[in-house]
């Protein structure tokens, strides 16, 4: 299971800074306006060989004209909902502030672990005036400098340390776990219960971790796998929250612990902003991808035209990854619910395609001999052999050359692109690395 960690805060405590700090990445996200894509605020962290996701709550909840408290508020309910640990950040410049206390307040009532994080002590002498944060009621401040890094070592070994212990899920290993996600009113439970339809006696909830991210045991019509229901089960807060914001971040649970993600899009509505960020977690995190077009009952215009334009429309707005399948569903009617099920095990199957070696090196290098990559500096790169990794989950492909580094991104998209008219990798990313001999 995928442990996150929320970062909360009023503003300008430095939070953006420490999740470009933690994720190791230089996105200027730091002051930038407000209600750019929020795919921004998560990121992926290792420490201690612990793979865990990072969100940046303040850019996640959009800075109405309304006093901050407000917006605070959202942010800490959506940490508390959301998030296994939660990382408080303060300002030892400024010392404790009424905003701060307010924050505290609701994080000591939270059932979760809370970290104090004491921000800006970029010199010694900032750890004395970090005392008084112990008022704050959340035990000890772990003093960082999120802009050089200091103390950020020492921190994230405690957060590790307190992440929740595993569950082990009965879920058995080989299953495909499907995750269905989307924007809110998509039609995600209308295809989940026209897939499971009224037998539900085949159909066994396995709790995984105390969030509940439930997986559900499909198993007829020659189908077994599970579904990872996003958690749109769970009851909301007390907190008018904004839906859109929260179906992102319930999607990141789902989509970490899937394999192929079924991206449910509103065909009265078209793509919007946040069918991009959804599909953005789901290229982070290299899951196999089927685009459900549902509600299509309701479209007036289903001409063969029609259903081309839509088609292209969506390819170009998620490229450059377009090879995978479009669907056009009704859940309503239950139009090709069963086509959505055969192409996800379709596009699971694909995952595991292993080509051997000397197919690969047959049909690839002829081509890579007609069109070798670009020479750099009057320096040319060779590439003298190529293989696919086994057991990888996603589909990988490494080409030894003499220069690796000066392979550049359109090249391996062309590489990937041949390798894809060749073999059938559809509904799967693949990657493609350049390594020395």
């Amino acid at each position: 299971m995928g442990n996150i960690v929320a970062i909360v805060g009023r503003p300008n405590v430095g939070k953006s800074t420490l999740f470009n700090r933690l994720t190791q990445s230089r996105q200027a996200i730091v002051n930038e306006a407000a209600g750019t894509t929020r795919d921004r605020q998560y990121g992926k962290v290792e420490w201690n060989s612990q793979e865990f996701s990072v969100i940046d709550t303040g850019g996640w909840v959009v800075n109405s004209d309304d006093v901050f408290e407000e917006e605070i508020n959202k942010q800490v309910a959506l940490a508390i909902e959301e998030a296994d640990v939660i990382l408080f950040v303060v300002d030892v410049m400024n010392g404790v502030t009424a905003l701060d206390d307010h924050v505290a307040e609701i994080l000591r009532r939270s059932r979760k672990p809370v970290f104090l994080v004491a921000n800006k002590a970029d010199t010694h002498d900032w750890q004395y005036a970090a005392a008084e944060f112990y008022s704050l009621g959340l035990g000890n401040p772990y003093c960082i400098s999120a802009v050089n890094g200091a103390g950020t070592g020492d921190l994230l070994d405690e957060v590790v340390a307190r992440f929740p212990e595993k569950a082990d899920e009965d879920t058995e290993a080989d299953l495909p776990r499907i995750a269905v996600v989307g924007r809110p009113n998509a039609g995600k439970s209308s295809i989940i219960n026209a897939f499971v339809g009224e037998e539900r006696n085949i159909v066994t909830d396995i709790a995984g971790t105390t969030r509940d991210s439930i997986y559900t045991r499909y198993n007829k019509f020659g189908f077994d796998f599970y579904l990872v229901d996003t958690a749109g089960i769970r009851k909301k807060g007390k907190v008018t929250e904004d839906l859109e914001y929260y179906s992102v971040i319930r999607s990141i649970r789902a989509i970490e612990n899937s394999d192929v993600c079924v991206l449910m899009i509103d065909a009265t509505r078209g793509i919007e902003s946040q069918d991009l960020n959804i599909f953005s977690l789901i290229q982070k995190n290299k899951k196999g991808l089927v685009v459900c077009v549902n509600k299509w009952d309701l479209v007036e215009d289903k001409t063969n035209k029609a259903i081309k334009e839509m088609e292209n429309a969506i390819r170009e707005r998620f490229a450059p990854f377009t090879d995978f399948p479009i669907i056009y569903t009704s859940a309503l009617t239950k139009q090709r619910i069963f086509k959505v099920l055969e192409t996800v095990a379709e596009v699971y199957r694909n995952r595991q395609t292993h080509i051997p070696t000397a197919k690969l090196n047959e049909e690839m290098l002829p081509i890579i001999e007609n069109y070798p990559p670009p020479a750099h500096k009057g320096k040319y790169v060779k590439i003298k052999y190529v293989t696919q990794i086994k057991g990888s989950f996603v589909p990988t492909f490494i080409f030894f050359c003499n220069l690796p580094q000066w392979v550049k991104e359109p090249y391996k998209r062309f590489l990937e692109n041949k390798i894809r008219s060749k073999w059938t990798f559809t509904g799967t990313p693949i990657n493609i690395f350049m390594r020395e001999k």
